[in-house]
């Protein structure tokens, strides 16, 4: 009896010896520092057992590490939203900047646009003018002198005279010449001017 116990006490040494053998050799566990003296008659088996690094003492322990680096990535991520909301804001910005100047040039063209309806109203204003006071002129000259400049101008500038002359003889209550100037006038050309006084309103 008693030899059966030292016999399965040794079979339990020897298995345990061989799995911490051979998870040491797996490097599971590191043991070769207490198994250096079997290791020696092992010819395949590394002699020198594993070293672990050693930290310096300023060296923050692996729970501050993680901490650390969980706030390393916490304030990456940080960055990227904030690089990602400076481009959209870019974006916006340009946008904004182009909608800006889109409404700057329309305002030039309707500034523009308004100096140029201001012009043509002064100028048709100073037609206006120019055509009333030649009207006069030619209402104190005699017939025949007034036929003679009337005939000389385009069929336009004819016809604005005539239509003046026949408002400041309304506006007088006198008759107008316009009939008499048309009857000393070359037929055709009276005829060609009479039809188009006809044919177009008397303001546009």
């Amino acid at each position: 009896m008693f030899g059966r116990i030292v016999v399965l006490l040794l079979l339990i040494f020897i298995l345990a010896a061989g799995g911490l053998i051979w998870f040491d050799y797996l490097n599971l566990i590191d043991a070769k520092a207490v198994l250096a003296p079997v290791y020696k008659h092992i010819p395949f088996v590394r002699k020198d057992g594993r070293t672990q690094p050693v930290s310096p003492p300023e060296t923050p322990l692996n729970l501050d590490n993680e901490r650390l680096t969980m706030r390393l990535e916490a304030l990456n991520l940080r960055d990227m939203e904030i690089d990602a909301r400076e481009r959209d804001l870019n974006i916006s910005r340009g946008e904004i900047d182009q909608m800006a100047q889109e409404l700057e040039e329309r305002q030039k063209a309707l500034e523009e646009q308004e100096k140029s309806l201001r012009a043509q109203a002064e100028d048709a204003e100073n037609k206006d003018s120019n055509v009333d006071r030649i009207a006069r002129n030619l209402n104190g000259m005699p017939p025949e002198r007034a036929v003679a400049i009337i005939s000389a101008m385009e069929d336009q500038e004819v016809i604005d005279i005539l239509r003046k002359t026949e408002e400041i003889a309304a506006a007088a209550g006198r008759s107008s010449l316009v009939p008499y100037w048309l009857s000393l006038m070359d037929p055709v050309r009276a005829a060609e001017i009479q039809r188009k006084m006809a044919g177009r309103p008397s303001r546009l």
